[in-house]
């Protein structure tokens, strides 16, 4: 399913992420296999995995910060405790009609006599960051600065909520927050932290110019800031510098890393040079520091899908499941989702199976690989059987599970079974999403049902949530020039008025319509 549709591309069959563990430099989210644990110490992964786009001749990567060391023993040696209930009350404040805040939910919380210790907290925050809920990961945050020394904070700290400031607020917040932090706070960790920041928002002059810095205070020990910058100069299509920038890091000593590599067979698959792309990792294959993981190999399947070689695509995957190691969710969803993109349906199924006979719990992200992966074979009944099941275990609902399927109906011109699923995922429960209603309208625009179109967009707006609800403009697009066919100044006026309501028109991408009145 697109992207604009789902508002998740993490499981599209061509961006292909690897992993939810590693965390983004760059532009579109895109995951890998978490490996080096030293790495934790930073406040940030630095593992750029990549992601070929739908437009052909386009590869695009990304990856995605993380913190996993929390000043505190590792948590996944501490016995099963509260933090898992706290995680949900939290994140349930963030569903559709939740309200509230993380502040809310903790004083509430400690008002009834629970204890909250910082392990159970940074445990909540680790959690949020996984499911990229990054506004109530900072506001956990926020809560526990604002309690003073009751919480020992560290640099390892001030990196993650720098990195989360970055996110929810943009970077001018993140360089104003840098300057407020003590001394003692200003260290590797927090300097990598905002480096990320800058190379994820693309400002090429201000990352070349901090970690100028960061080399001048000796910050650079590692592969972590050259392989954001790489990232960065990735997403620019900047292909030579990529090459440079790894001349740099072995003339300073410094050790290319996994993802380090998996950069350069990305950066060779962008300028199609195949034989360029399996020299580096004959050469990852050679270097003793390094073991290639699952998200190497499925990196390496995406590249192969990329430049047609699909049965090469399906070696990489059979050497990816091999490397699966531990409790490790996020490779199922993403192998569902190669193997989909390579169209084997049957592999799907038995990825499946696999998964579930491993975890008695089904999370919404598995349900959301395999639905996605069984429209991508065109299994639409496997995947309508696939979505009761998942409704019948009562889930926190997902309304992007739903929309895949919605999406699917629309595109096929299913209109009526379209309005029959959303009557019936309504009734069952669910709660459609301003992007739910957003598809509905998109279907009645295809067909000129103006009326029936805008009634759509209007209960789009009306949701208690839509104040982060952005249209596609293409959407709109096409809904003003159909009015301006039928001369129904009403309609467009209508439209607009809801765009301009929900702070739309304000923005860059919009603004072409307000000014484009009858």
């Amino acid at each position: 399913m697109k992207e604009e549709w789902g508002r998740s591309s993490s499981w599209d069959p061509v961006t292909l992420p690897q992993a939810e563990q590693m965390k983004s430099y760059g532009s579109p989210p895109l995951p890998i296999a978490r490996t080096t644990p030293r790495h934790r110490l930073l406040g940030i992964s630095h593992a750029p995995l990549f992601q070929v786009l739908r437009r052909p001749g386009r590869i695009s990567c990304s990856s995605i910060s993380q913190v996993h060391n929390y000043g505190t023993i590792d948590y996944e040696r501490r016995p099963p405790f509260k933090w898992s209930l706290l995680y949900r009350k939290i994140s349930m404040t963030d569903s559709p009609g939740g309200g509230g805040s993380s502040t809310d939910v903790l004083e509430r919380w400690v008002a009834v006599g629970n204890k909250v210790t910082k392990w159970d907290l940074c445990r909540v925050v680790k959690e949020l960051r996984k499911f990229r809920r990054f506004r109530l990961a900072l506001e956990v945050y926020e809560w526990m600065t604002s309690k003073g020394r009751r919480f020992k904070f560290t640099s390892s700290d001030a990196a993650i909520q720098l990195d989360l400031i970055a996110k929810v607020h943009g970077v001018s917040r993140a360089e104003d927050h840098f300057s407020t932090l003590s001394d003692s706070l200003k260290d590797k960790r927090t300097h990598c932290s905002l480096l990320n920041a800058y190379c994820q928002a693309g400002m090429k002059d201000k990352s070349e110019a901090f970690i100028q810095v960061m080399k001048n205070k000796d910050y650079i020990e590692e592969a972590l800031p050259y392989n954001a910058l790489m990232t960065l100069y990735m997403n620019a299509k900047e292909y030579d510098k990529v090459k440079s920038t790894t001349l740099e890091m072995r003339e300073s000593n410094i050790s290319l890393d996994i993802y380090s590599y998996n950069i350069l067979m990305t950066t060779y698959a962008a300028m199609g040079n195949m034989e360029e792309m399996e020299g580096v990792l004959e050469q990852l294959k050679a270097d003793p520091r390094v073991n290639g993981n699952w998200g190497t190999y499925s990196t390496l399947c995406t590249m192969y899908i990329k430049l047609g070689h699909f049965e090469k695509a399906e070696n990489c995957l059979k050497e990816a499941e091999k490397r699966i190691t531990g409790r490790n969710r996020i490779a199922y969803h993403y192998l569902m989702t190669l193997y989909s993109s390579l169209n084997k349906k049957e592999e799907v199924y038995r990825i499946w199976n696999s998964y579930k006979s491993n975890f008695p719990v089904m999370v919404n992200k598995a349900y959301h690989s395999m639905i996605s992966s069984l429209i991508r074979v065109g299994d639409i009944e496997g995947a309508e059987v696939m979505y009761e099941e998942w409704m019948s275990t009562k889930p926190n609902f997902d309304p992007r599970i739903c929309n895949i399927l919605m999406s699917s109906y629309i595109k096929e011109g299913q209109m009526e079974k379209a309005q029959e699923f959303l009557d019936h995922t309504i009734e069952k429960g669910g709660k459609p999403s301003p992007t739910t209603w957003e598809i509905l309208a998109d279907g009645h625009i295809r067909g000129k049902r103006i009326p029936e179109a805008l009634s759509c967009m209007k209960e789009a707006a009306s949701i208690k949530r839509s104040v982060d609800w952005r249209p596609r403009p293409e959407t709109i697009a096409s809904f003003l020039n159909f009015c301006e066919e039928s001369s129904d100044i009403e309609s467009k006026e209508m439209l607009l008025g809801l765009l301009r309501s929900a702070g739309c028109l304000d923005e860059e991408k919009y603004k072409s319509f307000e000014t484009s009145r009858i």
